[in-house]
């Protein structure tokens, strides 16, 4: 329970019904710069993700992003609006954080990281990739649901081949 103190009102705050959760890592021969790239050059995300049939960048600015990207699997469309931003990490890795903006989730967020392996001279690094997802309505986690557990599981191995194109 939640007290709003300037209305006097009680709200019950609750998780949506249907989350996920996803975290994976990865240690690449790429450097983070060149992760960090991939992961911001979201005009091209339809090029090499099979489930992406469009993502544009709606704003852009210092901090970050705002981005559309829309998916298209097993005959259903759906697209979803995120603020992505950008921040350094105190390792010399970058970073980019996700906040859902609208579409169909009742929540998405969260962050890939790029972290460089030893003292971040080698052409290499570690990333990660954490995300919590969910949906408030029954019928749309059993329709969205499975599609997005796939994409969102499939997410840093579409990247890491993506880097095996780009940079050989």
């Amino acid at each position: 329970m939640r007290h709003d103190r300037a209305a006097g009102v009680l709200h019950a705050v609750q998780p949506a019904p249907f989350m996920k959760k996803v975290n994976k890592s990865v240690l690449i021969w790429y450097s983070p710069q060149e992760m960090f790239a991939l992961v911001t050059d979201v005009a091209h995300y339809a090029d090499f993700l099979p489930w992406c049939d469009q993502a544009r960048v709606l704003e852009q600015d210092e901090q970050g992003m705002t981005a559309e990207v829309g998916i298209a699997f097993g005959g259903m469309r759906k697209s979803f609006v995120t603020r992505n931003t950008h921040s350094a990490l105190d390792d010399g890795g970058r970073q980019v954080s996700i906040r859902l903006i609208k579409g169909p989730f009742s929540r998405l967020e969260g962050n890939w990281m790029f972290r460089p392996v030893g003292d971040g001279s080698q052409r290499a690094c570690r990333v990660e990739l954490q995300l919590d997802y969910g949906f408030d309505n029954m019928a749309l986690a059993a329709v969205v649901g499975p599609v997005f557990d796939r994409i969102a599981g499939s997410m840093v191995d579409a990247f890491v081949k993506r880097a095996e194109q780009v940079y050989g």
